[in-house]
């Protein structure tokens, strides 16, 4: 009997790096409006969906914000895993989720509050609390949490 070759396995480290860095002077998101206020620069006139993920502390100050998809003119997949790998490695207490919808209508879809569904659950697990969803369109947005999603 021949012996199996062995298995090189990789010896890693996981990093979060930082590209750069923006001035958020209100220092915590208190509201819905904070929040667009926060993201409006990042989703508002993108000719493609985009999905953020904001990471935020204790006192919900935001820590990270990271592009997390990029995808169609109308459609974007969202990855649990992906949206909360840089929540866990920003030692996130809590995330709020934002995407765009480039036709500028902010209402929420069938898949919006799937995937807003799904993510709240996950976080309760992972001890990681979603506090909302905003959808961003033109000078607008819709929060799923006021909606009732969450």
């Amino acid at each position: 009997m021949t012996k199996p070759s062995a298995k090189r396995v990789s010896i890693v480290s996981v990093k979060l790096v930082r590209e750069s860095s923006i001035l958020y002077e209100r220092r915590s998101i208190r509201s819905p409006q904070d929040a667009y206020d926060l993201l409006k620069s990042f989703l508002e006139d993108k000719d493609r969906e985009h999905f953020i993920v904001v990471s935020l502390d204790t006192k919900n100050q935001p820590v990270s914000i990271n592009i997390c998809h990029i995808g169609s003119l109308n459609a974007s997949i969202v990855s649990l895993r992906e949206v909360m790998k840089s929540a866990i490695l920003s030692s996130a207490a809590s995330i709020m989720v934002a995407h765009n919808h480039p036709s500028g209508e902010t209402t929420e879809s069938r898949e919006d509050v799937e995937v807003t569904k799904r993510l709240a659950e996950a976080g309760k697990l992972m001890g990681i609390e979603l506090l909302d969803h905003i959808i961003i369109g033109d000078g607008k947005y819709n929060s799923l949490k006021e909606k009732g999603v969450i």
